[in-house]
């Protein structure tokens, strides 16, 4: 491969690397706000337990002292693509991958990253335990967006299948049960 081609390899997973981050924060607030808005998909079981795994992941590579392998990889394509492989990688690719890395790469504590990524796991946790997966949580039904309810009425997953819906009357009181009693007889 050239050099150019390393160059741009580097660049991409750059791009996967702030798509991850991406879906991690992006993750935590659609599922807050989603649940309160009602939105169905953002308790799908799927969704959520890759948000999660993926910030433990990246919890216990702090923990443990060890570098993200996209990180890794993606220095080891800009070193190969004519960059300075190390801690100081400069993408020859240009002006995108330099911004991005800004945004990703910060010269801080190791403490610091344990600390932020553990609490925000705990935040992914804590939005686990408030609003918890789902199962069939997918979008309603053309049947569920059409139906119409009367007020009062029990939503159809309160209701037993077959049972027809109840009447938006309120419940009839002494006066009306006399009144049907006049009517049977």
């Amino acid at each position: 491969m050239t050099a150019g081609t390393f160059a741009i390899l580097a660049t991409a997973v750059l791009a996967l690397h702030l798509a991850v981050v991406a879906f991690v924060v992006v993750g935590l607030v659609l599922i807050v706000v989603g649940n309160r808005l009602g939105w169905a998909w953002a308790n799908r079981p799927a969704w959520r337990w890759a948000h999660l795994a993926t910030m433990v992941f990246v919890a216990a590579e702090a923990w443990l002292g060890i570098v993200c392998p996209l990180t890794t990889l993606e220095q080891w394509l800009a070193g190969r693509g004519g960059g300075t492989a190390g801690a100081e990688v400069v993408h020859p690719a240009g002006f995108v991958a330099t911004w991005i890395e800004r945004l990703l790469y910060y010269d801080l504590p190791a403490w610091v990253f344990v600390a932020g990524y553990t609490l925000f796991a705990l935040a992914i946790a804590a939005a686990w335990i408030r609003y918890p997966p789902v199962r069939g949580s997918g979008p309603p039904t053309a049947a569920a967006r059409t139906a119409v309810r009367l007020p009062g009425a029990a939503p159809p997953s309160a209701r037993p299948p077959g049972a027809a819906p109840t009447s938006a009357r309120p419940p009839p009181d002494r006066a009306d049960a006399a009144r049907l009693d006049r009517v049977v007889d």
